[in-house]
Order: C-alpha cells, then sequence, then structure tokens
C-alpha cells in the first residue's frame, strides 16, 4: 500500500480491482467464539457439529389417535369395525413405558408422545369414533372432559399397516451424523437443527461490529429543523441499513462538523467498540474536506511509532495520540462515481477504516464495492460479491417513442448507473434516473448497477452489458 503523501500527489489512478484487492487483503476473518444460539443467527460456524443422540430419541406418534397392533385392524371397515379395549393414555413427555398395548388392546396418543411396548402402528382418530360408539370422530375428547376416553371401547374403521403414522427413532438424524459443516451459515432451520440436538451454543465468527461516521457541518439529522444551509444527512442511515444488511452489527453516529480535532476525538470515541470504522464526506480536495485533512496530517506527523510498537499497549492516550497511530492512503479511482477513496488502519488495534466520498449515490455505490465484501470476509464468508450477471439494455420506462441517446461513459473510468433489472429467459435492465451522485430519489428504485467497463464509451440500447443485482 504506498504512503498518504504519495497518494496526494495524484500521481496514480487505482483501479476498482486495485482497491478493492488491497482492502481484502488487509482485513482478516474475527476470531471465533461462543454464542448463544439466537446471538448466532446470520453467522459462520467454524466448527463441524456431530449428532450426540439420534433424532428423534425415541419412536414417537405423528397424529393424535390410537396406538395399536397393525395386526388387530388389519380386517377394520366401515362396516365391520375392529372393536379394541382402551387401556389409558399416552400423552407427550410421558415415558411411554406405564402401559402395554397387548392382542385386542389400544392406548389413547398424542401427537409427539412415545410409542408404548407392544404398539408396532397408530390409528389417526378421525379413523374410529373417538371411543363414543357413534360415526367417524373428528377430534379427541379433551382428557379432563372424557373418563370413558382412556378406558372403554374404540371402533377402527380402517386399517393400519406396521409403522404407519410412526416417527421412528433416529429417523430424522443418526447419533454420530455430522449435522452441520463448518463453514455454515446459521440461518432459522439450522439453529432449529442444533437446539433440536441439545446443543445451546455455537462457536462461530461474530458479525462485525462496524461503525458508520457521516461528516459535513451542513448536515442535519431527521426531525430536527433545517437551517439555512443545511440538509438531512441521509448517507450515515443509508450505510447503517447497508451495512446491517450485509451482516454487520452498527452503530450509526450523528453527523460530526467540519473540524479535524472534533473528528479525531469522535473517532477516539468509536474504536473501543468497532471492528470496522466507515466514513463518510470529506475525502476530495476541497477546504473542508475533514476526514482526509484530520487523518493526512496526523499520518505525514506520525514519527517512528510504526517501527516501534512499544508504544501500542500504553493506556490512557488522549484522541490524537490514538489517532496518530493512523496509516490511511487517499486515493483516486478510475470510476464514477466514487471518484476519492480511503482506506487504511487506525489505533492502538490497527482497526481498519474505509473513508467513502460525501455524495449519496457515490457513498452508497462505493459501500457496494468495498465495505460490503470487507464486512463479509470478516464475518469469514466464502461468497462476497452481490450476484453479477449479464442483461440487455434497454431505454429507460418512459423515453417516448424517440429512442433517447445511448449511454455514455468517460474513457478509462468504469461507470456505474442505477438501473431496475428484470429476470426470466431473457434479462433486461434499464437506467433510472440521471448519473448525478447527489440524486437519492432514483437511488430508491433501483435494484441493480449497469456496470460499464473502463474501454466502454457508448452503450447502445438492445446490447448485453453487465449487471450487478442489489436486491
Amino acid at each position: 500500500m504506498s504512503s498518504t503523501t504519495e497518494q496526494a500527489t495524484g500521481a496514480r489512478t487505482w483501479s476498482v480491482a486495485e482497491h478493492l484487492d488491497d482492502i481484502l487483503t488487509a482485513v482478516q476473518p474475527l476470531e471465533p467464539i461462543e454464542l448463544n444460539l439466537l446471538d448466532a443467527q446470520g453467522c459462520v460456524l467454524v466448527e463441524q457439529v456431530t449428532v450426540p443422540v439420534a433424532l428423534p430419541p425415541f419412536d414417537n406418534s405423528s397424529m393424535d389417535g390410537y396406538a395399536v397392533r397393525a395386526a388387530d385392524t388389519e380386517r377394520a371397515s366401515e362396516a365391520s369395525p375392529a372393536v379394541l379395549t382402551v387401556i389409558g393414555d399416552v400423552a407427550a413427555g410421558s415415558s411411554g413405558t406405564e402401559l402395554t398395548v397387548g392382542p385386542g388392546r389400544a392406548a389413547r396418543i398424542m401427537t409427539g408422545a412415545p410409542l408404548p411396548p407392544g404398539a408396532d402402528a397408530v390409528v389417526p382418530v378421525e379413523w374410529t369414533d373417538g371411543g363414543t360408539g357413534a360415526g367417524p370422530a373428528r377430534t379427541m375428547a379433551p382428557h379432563s372432559a372424557s373418563p370413558q376416553g382412556s378406558g372403554g371401547q374404540v371402533r377402527v374403521h380402517r386399517p393400519v399397516t406396521p409403522h404407519a403414522h410412526v416417527r421412528a427413532r433416529g429417523g430424522d438424524v443418526c447419533a454420530g451424523d455430522v449435522a452441520l459443516e463448518a463453514g455454515t451459515v446459521l440461518g432459522p432451520p439450522q439453529i432449529a437443527l442444533l437446539s433440536a440436538i441439545g446443543r445451546p451454543t455455537a462457536r462461530v465468527r461474530p458479525r462485525p461490529r462496524v461503525v458508520v461516521l457521516s461528516t459535513g457541518s451542513e448536515l442535519a439529522q431527521p426531525g430536527e429543523e433545517l437551517a439555512a444551509g443545511q440538509i438531512y444527512d441521509s448517507n450515515s442511515f443509508a450505510l447503517a441499513a447497508a451495512a446491517k444488511d450485509a451482516g454487520a452489527i452498527v452503530y450509526r453516529v450523528g453527523a460530526v462538523t467540519d473540524d479535524a480535532e472534533t473528528l479525531r476525538a469522535t473517532i477516539e470515541d468509536q474504536l473501543i467498540r468497532a471492528d470496522l470504522l466507515v466514513t463518510t464526506g470529506g475525502v476530495s480536495v476541497g477546504a473542508y474536506d475533514v476526514v482526509k485533512e484530520a487523518l493526512t496530517s496526523v499520518a505525514e506527523e506520525e514519527p517512528e511509532q510504526r517501527e516501534g510498537e512499544a508504544a501500542e499497549g500504553e493506556e490512557g492516550e488522549d484522541a490524537e495520540q490514538a489517532v496518530h497511530r493512523a496509516h490511511v492512503d487517499f486515493r483516486t479511482l478510475a470510476m464514477q462515481p466514487g471518484k476519492p477513496q480511503g482506506f487504511g488502519t487506525i489505533g492502538p488495534d490497527r482497526t481498519p477504516i474505509l473513508t467513502l466520498p460525501g455524495n449519496p449515490v457515490s457513498s452508497y455505490v462505493s459501500f457496494e464495492l468495498f465495505v460490503r465484501p470487507a464486512i463479509r470476509a470478516m464475518m469469514g464468508l466464502a461468497d462476497l460479491h452481490r450476484p453479477v450477471v449479464r442483461a440487455t439494455l434497454l431505454p429507460p420506462h418512459g423515453a417516448g417513442d424517440e429512442e433517447p441517446a445511448p449511454l455514455t461513459s468517460p474513457e478509462g473510468k468504469r461507470q456505474f448507473l442505477r438501473g431496475t433489472y428484470t429476470g426470466g429467459e431473457r434479462p433486461e435492465v434499464r437506467p433510472v434516473g440521471g448519473s448525478g451522485s447527489h440524486l437519492i430519489g432514483a437511488l430508491a428504485h433501483a435494484d441493480a448497477l449497469i456496470v460499464l467497463p473502463e474501454t466502454v464509451t457508448k452503450a447502445a440500447w438492445g446490447g448485453e452489458v453487465e449487471v450487478v443485482l442489489l436486491g
């Protein structure tokens, strides 16, 4: 990675791929920890999990009905039902050994209850008279309201075969089976399996804690009164939502004014809870680009601390000392929007920091290209990137009968245009909104990015283009 001073000269323009490679080379998967199952949702499992006991652990009924010997029902019919003596109830949660079903006997059994000794099948209650002596039953009478239900006789109108309506022990998974492989992302079904085999926790790579911080004295928070010259802060909300969508635990910081010392103090305050810092705004060439000013100046002033790590563990350092432990490269990228970018590390733990431009579309596109893959790499995920497809480029909706001019793109820059994508056998994509990097309204209606490579200056309607799917 080049030095900050070198980048400030503008001596080199970096490609999107080069910048992303540097980021992914620098960020590392977080160290595994043991988490409670619900806290582990969305995390990557780091160990193979085997089944300690069979699932289900015993033969049990899949229906409310009667546990029987199948042989006692083989001649049963509506005209000539099999008449069995009911010896009691087997409820879910009971041991199932209190009763033994012998010839000509039956036991009322509830869904999930263990199959009692002697029984080899379950007759659904709807195939019986429910012990009432009347026609087919629709339901089973409650135990408390049916003294005759757990005794007397039951008429079975249809035969069952052995093992009918019985969930066999180990029918789901057997003891010693592999339940989940290392690398599995834990969603609701995986968490259900872990809990079903008795695991209260899982060893996973945790979701990274991402702090999102926007800069600009012109920014007001939604709900506040706008003063003259102010706009509402949308970037921090967009990036915080995007980071959460990528799998991170997110902390959004209110906008920081255009003051380098205030920014340094704010960053120092946030380091304690950050695995990754993301800033937006203040990285271009303006006189008030505070992120670049704050982090470039300290990097240039940084003494031999990068080689002399002895001071790294010292306690009680102030904000300026902590931020002095920074190495951030500010670069010009061959892309549109999002030309000014920064990346490096900061603080005693060398926490990664990505500094994004402040225009809303530039900020969001930059997040999708650089921050999202970094978050997913820190989680230990194998699939870091959004899906990329090919689609036919069509004019925007509402373009009218006259075909608009082809899309244009600056030579030597990779352009990312907002679009709406339609899948199917012949995928199509249409631009939405203009190319301006401030057009949030158009961004809200886009579900894709149309990619025009560095060598393409015009994209004709009806041609095929690369599309990044955002949703």
